[in-house]
């Protein structure tokens, strides 16, 4: 039996001994698509049977496959495997050299031609490209669990392979928070740009701070008076791509030589993170970016030019860059491609969010919300964020907040003492809480300790 990187443990941060897995058997040569019950979806290697490589269809359940003795779970995938093929989107399978079927020739062609476009004939190209959106049944819309479903699946099996009432491990938001909301700003155009004053007097007026993504090149002047402007105010500067030209991922050797600029600028700005314009990405080459987070991967990207999705509403780690995946939709996708300008969607993502106790991340251009009717449809939204954090208990940090809270929850350890209770050490321990997962009716249920 071979053992594997305990992420389980990661994920929760509980002690290790308590999520003791080891694989079954050897794994198969090819990747593909498997379910773990009716409502998991997996992607990865799996031993006994074999992956279908369509995620439609009726796929193989590996239930039956898992075996539960002498306090460990013995799997028939590497669950570090599955939970990254799935984050780091590695079922969408990019080629070497950057393309991929997400980011077709076409798709290129309209970037290219995008900045001299009218929105009006942009918005009738974008839905005639995304004709039948609606019909994608893997990530799941309009929230896709998948991940977490995934862990909250191990931890019952582990619950089970211990024959324990409870587990323990560190809550996912400090101070007892229910979950987390943080909103973002990607400026496109000068106009926009000269918007944000307003934009941040809006924010301020809900007593919501957010961070604005700049483009560093090409779309207008960045003067370090703009700059100083967002940050003397407790908001947040972050790099928005280059030039915003949709060409970022285009090759290897053109990405390396953007992301030294991209970089550069990063310190020059004194940003934390980093945000692709059109959200392109391939998580596969971001060790070259020097930044703490990321902010490009979409929990399900049905609505954006590059599909795909992280199935998950939590941060998580690539390598040493810590992203917090975009896990709502885009104010551009709701007011111009769904036509709709309420906030029962946004409202809907926030929900489902929550019921994991995920981070809610909303991208809203100040370039879209000039006129009235954006507009006021954005104030019903930080009004709603506004409640959840009164009557809720939910977290609206700024972006920082959030990467400096997950670095420091992921260093923390539970140490058991004598009598048996269980405290937090580490850097921010007196923000932590310890929480306890149990099982209910087949399902994990939540208590935080007093």
């Amino acid at each position: 039996m071979q053992s594997m990187k305990n992420s389980l443990a990661q994920y929760y941060r509980c002690p290790e001994e308590h999520a003791r897995f080891v694989l079954n058997g050897e794994l198969s040569k090819t990747k593909g698509y498997f379910r773990l019950g009716q409502d998991i979806l997996c992607y990865g290697r799996c031993s006994g049977i074999h992956p279908s490589q369509l995620s439609s269809g009726p796929l193989p359940d590996v239930c039956q496959e898992i075996i539960i003795e002498d306090g460990t779970v013995r799997l028939p995938f590497d669950l570090q495997e599955v939970a990254d093929g799935l984050r780091f989107e590695r079922y969408a399978a990019p080629s070497g050299n950057g393309d991929s079927s997400r980011t077709s020739t076409t798709t290129k062609m309209y970037y290219f031609i995008r900045p001299v476009l009218p929105v009006t004939v942009r918005k009738h190209l974008q839905r005639v490209r995304l004709n039948g959106w609606s019909k994608i049944q893997f990530p799941h819309w309009p929230v896709d669990w998948s991940v977490d479903n995934l862990f909250e699946s191990m931890l019952l099996r582990s619950l089970k392979s211990q024959s324990a009432d409870t587990i323990p491990f560190i809550w996912f938001w400090p101070e007892g928070a229910s979950s987390c909301a943080i909103m973002t700003h990607d400026v496109e155009t000068t106009e926009g740009r000269d918007f944000c004053s307003t934009l941040m007097d809006i924010n301020d007026s809900f007593g919501i701070k957010s961070s604005f993504q700049v483009v560093p090149e090409v779309r207008y002047e960045v003067p370090e008076s703009y700059l100083s402007s967002i940050r003397d105010r407790g908001f947040e500067v972050n790099v928005q791509d280059l030039n915003h030209d949709g060409h970022l991922y285009r090759n290897r050797k053109q990405f390396r030589e953007r992301v030294a600029k991209i970089n550069a600028y990063g310190k020059q700005y004194k940003a934390a993170g980093f945000r692709a314009g059109v959200l392109y990405r391939n998580e596969e080459w971001y060790e070259e970016f020097d930044f703490e987070y990321d902010m490009s991967v979409p929990n399900v990207a049905h609505l954006d030019p590059q599909r795909g999705g992280c199935c998950t509403v939590m941060p998580y780690f690539i390598g040493d860059l810590l992203e917090l995946p975009v896990t709502t939709t885009q104010d551009y996708s709701l007011f111009h491609i769904l036509k709709d300008y309420s906030i029962d969607l946004w409202k809907q993502q926030t929900e489902l969010i929550m019921a994991k106790h995920g981070m809610s991340s909303f991208i809203v251009h100040p370039d879209y919300i000039i006129d009235d009717r954006e507009r006021q449809t954005y104030r019903e939204l930080l009004a709603y964020l506004a409640e959840l954090r009164d009557t809720k208990g939910v977290w609206l940090p700024t972006p920082f907040e959030v990467n400096r809270w997950w670095r420091q929850r992921d260093k923390m350890e539970l140490v058991e003492d004598s009598s048996g209770k269980w405290r937090i050490e580490g850097e921010g321990k007196e923000r932590a809480r310890v929480a306890y997962a149990s099982e209910k009716d087949g399902q994990i249920e939540y208590t935080l300790e007093d």
